[in-house]
């Protein structure tokens, strides 16, 4: 696969108002030998209070970028954001699909586009990840899984027509991916590739669905899957949108539970939180991001609904302070627990037509913390 860099990451230190306080601190002073003492020296109260008064917040500054007329944040609280730098594909052009990892004023920190020979495979699911070593993992719907590095190069590849929407790579090195666009009923919904590029691990939605109501179904594809998650468990978990439900399997392709029925609607991205409840973009219009407790089946949170012109949404992910990300087909935003919109970056300017929503535009976004950044 040829690659090309267009913009490499930059940073550079800004304001200090633009820097986001982390809770480390660091404390002035010279250093000093103790004395060899035998008792145990008790520094005073003025003392303490000296120390107290020198420590500082450790800022950690924003990296800066380039303005792309197109992309605009029109709404930006920086003491009520998870500050850091937000990832995505960005396909609003269909003659230059790309990713882009904005910074909080929306300045564009890196780029890559797309070779000219894959450019058509956007859709269904055109899926970018950051890994732990700095690289891009990108899902090209019907094309294949390519790992590329920040300068643009190709150090990983599995080529697949088979694949779409979503896909991670796990702690052991092996990549998870979904099949739901255009999937029969004899086709695996899900893979699991070592990096050999060997299928270890399978899963067939046939076993378990091949039956009424759900073996007559067909909108895009028969399950029409399009998200997959390996959970601490051991376990997966995997959105099958055309059944409006999401499943969790255990290593033996057995369903361990559904959940969602009566609740989810063509669902995308779900996510697992740490109190149990489960995060989805949830398709009934309104369409909104939920979070459901799975237990109960009650909705213990929601989103307001996002406008027409803005939807499907695709992805809502649940951020370390306590607010979620949710990415439509026209914008992103950041949101409190209580609804507030802090972050908004949108497209500017830009008309999209009824045909062009579902293909074009935004998939999803993740955000990336100051502290997780890499110089």
């Amino acid at each position: 696969m040829a690659a090309l860099l267009l913009a490499s990451c930059t940073s550079a230190v800004v304001e200090e108002e633009a820097g986001q306080p982390v809770d480390s601190t660091v404390t002035k002073g010279e250093e000093v030998t103790l004395p060899q003492v035998e008792e145990e020296i008790v520094p005073s109260e003025e003392a303490q209070e000296v120390v107290e008064e020198e420590a500082v917040p450790v800022l950690t500054p924003m990296p800066r970028g380039t303005i792309d007329p197109d992309i605009h944040v029109d709404i930006y609280q920086p003491d009520m954001v998870w500050a850091g730098t937000t990832l995505l594909a960005d396909n609003h052009i269909r003659e230059r699909p790309r990713i882009i990892e904005v910074n909080m004023l929306g300045e564009i920190i890196w780029e890559y586009q797309l070779p000219q020979d894959v450019r058509q495979y956007t859709n269904p699911g055109f899926d970018v990840e950051r890994l732990p070593n700095n690289n891009i993992l990108l899902l090209l719907p019907l094309k294949g899984l390519y790992e590329i590095d920040r300068n643009g190069n190709t150090v990983w590849s599995y080529l697949d027509k088979q694949v779409s929407h979503d896909a991670d790579r796990l702690p052991n090195g092996n990549t998870l991916v979904v099949f739901g666009g255009e999937d029969e009923a004899s086709d695996a919904q899900v893979k699991e590739i070592n990096p050999k590029g060997e299928i270890v691990w399978a899963w067939y939605a046939k076993d378990h669905f091949d039956k009424s109501p759900y073996k007559d179904i067909y909108d895009g594809g028969w399950t029409h899957a399009n998200a997959v998650s390996r959970l601490s468990n051991g376990n997966t978990l995997i959105s099958l949108r055309n059944f409006n439900f999401v499943v969790e399997v255990d290593s033996r392709g057995s369903v361990v539970r559904t959940i969602g029925e009566g609740i989810f609607h063509k669902q995308h991205d779900p996510e697992i939180l740490p109190n149990g409840n489960i995060l989805v973009a949830n398709h009934i219009r309104p369409q909104r991001a939920i979070e459901v407790n799975p237990q109960t089946g009650e909705i213990v949170w929601q989103s307001a609904g996002f406008e027409r012109d803005a939807c499907p949404i695709r992805d809502a992910d649940r951020l370390p302070n306590g607010n979620t990300l949710i990415t439509g087909t026209t914008k992103i935003v950041e949101v409190t627990p209580e609804g507030k919109i802090v972050w908004q970056l949108s497209l500017k300017g830009v008309l999209l037509g009824e045909q062009d929503l579902r293909g074009v535009g935004f998939y999803k976004a993740e955000r990336i913390g100051l502290s997780d950044l890499t110089p």
